[in-house]
């Protein structure tokens, strides 16, 4: 049993409990109970929510984001760095990037020279940072996608 201020009050009974919580005028609120005896708290509830939904906000954002970088077919090798560079950013910080370099029309034909220019970026992106590949290079509806992490 942990109290409102923080400290333990030791192992008690559950009508002990809510009687204690009750005097307080607060709420008997069960943290865990993966242990024997189960871990409670007294405290007020919507506090409690407040911080639960706080904290599984701060995680969420831990796992990173997936960021998009898209690649044209007639890239130079220019706008490939600075493609890169931003990637690495992103890589930095935590998030996976998703590569993906659409073709249209008369470009469908040039497959081959389009996954050589998707390649040639991911190369550039290992020579940078080192990175792993999450999901392999795919054709898929007209465009050619990847995931990569950071090592």
């Amino acid at each position: 049993m942990i109290g409102n201020n923080g400290k333990q009050l030791g192992i008690m009974g559950l009508s002990e409990a809510l009687k204690t919580a009750n005097d307080q005028h607060l709420d008997l609120i069960q943290i865990t109970d993966k242990v024997t005896p189960p871990v409670c708290k007294i405290m007020e509830y919507g506090k409690y929510l407040y911080q639960l939904g706080k904290k599984e906000k701060h995680q969420g954002k831990k796992t990173g984001e997936v960021k998009n970088i898209r690649l044209n077919f007639n890239i130079s090798p220019h706008d490939m760095e600075t493609k890169a560079i931003q990637a690495e950013k992103f890589l930095k910080k935590g998030d996976k990037v998703r590569i993906e370099m659409y073709l249209r029309g008369r470009q469908k034909g040039l497959k081959n020279f389009a996954r050589d220019k998707f390649n040639q970026f991911i190369q550039m992106m290992k020579t940078k940072t080192p990175i792993k590949i999450d999901q392999d290079v795919k054709m898929e509806m007209g465009r050619f996608t990847a995931v990569i992490v950071k090592a």
